[in-house]
């Protein structure tokens, strides 16, 4: 039964890829594409720290679309890639064994993150749960539409009809929960220093400034201040 109430964790999620391809990501505008690239492998790399079974689909690679961003399969380089023709990844039956498979060990929660969101995303999101009891959760920032306003009112649309919205960081650390969890802390932190921005300076700074770390690199020495004359 579905349960929205029921937060993410490393237990009852699984994690979808959609067309992380160049060719699609050439057409994204409604967010800067380094930065997409830079959410959507920082959210395969937490699925992996919490063991999160992960899907990735593909279209018409050789035709137009292109090869999977490399970065992304550098995270899970022994995962199959399941080729399709439609543009509605529901559409394809090895993505739909993919899915059943996990989701029949209690993952009926799909974390989704695809190109681009007015279409690969909207149609695998609303035929997936016309046909299922699975719940879907789109990450918004790890996703991307041909323009603001694509992507915006896809997203709209997904939520009047029950996707829940989330942020690649805020599945991370939902997935996390409680720092007391040591056996991820360390891989949570050093992901976040990583992929998180502002998130992630601020846990250096804390690490040397407040609590006397050392820097987590080897540089050069520090030389000066040396006024000029």
């Amino acid at each position: 039964m579905s349960n929205k109430l029921q937060v993410l964790t490393p237990q009852n999620s699984q994690i979808i890829f959609i067309d992380q391809q160049p060719q699609m990501a050439f057409g994204v505008q409604s967010i800067d594409r380094q930065t997409l690239k830079n959410n959507v492998v920082g959210l395969a790399k937490a699925a992996r720290i919490f063991n999160i079974p992960t899907t990735i689909t593909t279209v018409e690679t050789d035709s137009f679309s292109g090869n999977t961003f490399p970065e992304l399969l550098a995270v899970v380089p022994d995962n199959d890639i399941l080729e399709r023709t439609s543009m509605n990844s529901w559409d394809d039956q090895n993505v739909r064994d993919a899915l059943a498979k996990n989701a029949a060990n209690g993952r009926k929660k799909i974390v989704v993150a695809g190109l681009w969101t007015e279409v690969c995303n909207t149609t695998f999101a609303l035929s997936c749960m016309n046909d299922t009891d699975y719940e879907i959760y789109m990450v918004a920032d790890a996703s991307g539409g041909t323009s603001v306003d694509a992507h915006k009112y896809a997203m709209d649309r997904m939520v009047q009809a029950g996707v829940v919205p989330v942020t690649w960081q805020q599945v991370l650390l939902e997935w996390q929960r409680d720092w007391a969890r040591k056996e991820t802390y360390e891989a949570v932190t050093s992901l976040v220093k990583e992929h998180s921005g502002a998130y992630g300076m601020g846990i250096d700074y804390a690490v040397t400034h407040v609590h006397g770390g050392s820097e987590r690199v080897i540089h050069g020495r520090r030389i000066g201040p040396n006024p000029a004359k």
